[in-house]
């Protein structure tokens, strides 16, 4: 699904659920994302249960959501909320923890999350990481980046490349350079495309493939074979 152009705005705020069992930290959020012109906090949740329900009655764009909450954790309540409406999904989760864990990065990678965040982060990348997953992009630091290439790219048997036959030869390349780490910018100067053009094929990609996003455009690119440390 194509983010709408208006969202974002003060016309038309983005829609942010918090999912934090403290209640000084939601608070904290809500102080700092309610500052901002067009985002908008529309629910709080104090567990996991509640966050799966309050995604289904307000419908929000972004949830940050906890890891470690009461009943069910956040990444549960993100497969829950995700695997509701399958790919098509508008919602978008942004886990944030106190945690710098792999197994809780790679586990809400593998429930859909569209970014990681460490609850030390400044606002301002609380803010702009509610305005980058809303755009359909993904949220991972470069540090987070690098570990799941990591993960993916470590050494193992060899994998037979399994090309994805939906894919025009471009569309193959770009999924390449991506999973290579390439920006948007440097794929669009090595295809001698523009980057309007990049971001075109990028989103065919993802919807041919059934993909959140470029992070999982990578590990899909790494678990079939497409992309392997030592290979163009």
């Amino acid at each position: 699904m194509t983010p709408d152009a208006n969202r974002g705005t003060a016309e038309c705020p983005l829609r942010v659920i918090l999912a934090d069992d403290q209640d000084l930290v939601r608070a904290g959020f809500r102080v700092i994302l309610g500052a901002e012109e067009g985002i908008e906090v529309v629910g709080e949740a104090g567990d996991g249960l509640a966050a799966v329900r309050l995604a289904e009655t307000e419908r929000p764009d972004v949830v940050l959501m906890d890891v470690q909450m009461p009943g069910i954790d956040g990444l549960e309540a993100t497969r829950r909320i995700l695997g509701a409406a399958g790919h098509d999904c508008p919602v978008k989760v942004v886990i944030l923890t106190t945690f710098d864990r792999e197994d809780y990065l790679f586990e809400a990678l593998q429930a859909g999350a569209s970014g990681f965040l460490l609850k030390n982060a400044s606002p301002e990348d609380l803010v702009e990481s509610v305005r980058i997953v809303a755009r359909g992009d993904a949220l991972l630091s470069p540090e987070v980046t690098r570990r799941v290439i990591a993960r993916f790219s470590a050494p193992r048997a060899p994998v037979p490349v399994r090309r994805p036959a939906e894919l025009t030869d471009r569309e193959f390349e770009v999924l390449v350079l991506l999973a290579r780490g390439a920006s948007n910018a440097e794929i669009a100067a090595q295809l001698v495309v523009s980057e309007a053009t990049v971001k075109t094929h990028v989103s065919r990609v993802l919807a041919k493939l059934e993909l959140r996003d470029r992070t999982h455009a990578v590990v899909f690119a790494y678990e079939n074979g497409i992309v392997a440390p030592g290979r163009v």
